[in-house]
């Protein structure tokens, strides 16, 4: 039960978090023109959006997988952050104050993917 509890648990946690990037990272190619739109109207130039899906995608791959997970939490943590600051920080909007505390547990559980890894079942396990 033990080795269940300690491998299993690092998984769905993993898949949990990896699925708010894979589906954003779709989203954002399915629905191109008005997500450029968006990043425009926030101040970040449309043109990085290929930059923006790629680590959506590659880094939700890279966690679901649990290959490279410490430097794609990493990353991925990173990039919540900024993303964050620019999207989600109006405090006098509720709805903002809500997606950005959101956003700051999205971090927080990637941090803790990043210190304790993939776990067993996991590229990262299978590779060492």
């Amino acid at each position: 039960m033990r080795s269940f509890l300690g491998n299993g648990f690092p998984l769905a946690g993993r898949v949990l978090i990896s699925i708010i990037f894979l589906v954003s990272g779709y989203n954002k190619i399915t629905h191109y023109a008005s997500t450029v739109g968006y990043m425009q109207k926030a101040g970040i130039p449309g043109y990085l959006l290929p930059m923006v899906i790629a680590v959506e995608l590659g880094g939700g791959l890279l966690l679901l997988s649990g290959f490279l997970t410490r430097i794609a939490a990493f990353l991925l943590a990173g990039f919540t952050l900024v993303a964050a600051y620019f999207f989600h920080f109006n405090f006098a909007d509720q709805g903002q104050l809500l997606q950005l505390q959101k956003d700051m547990a999205i971090a927080g559980g990637l941090l803790f993917a990043m210190m304790y890894g993939a776990g067993g079942w996991s590229l990262d396990a299978k590779l060492r």
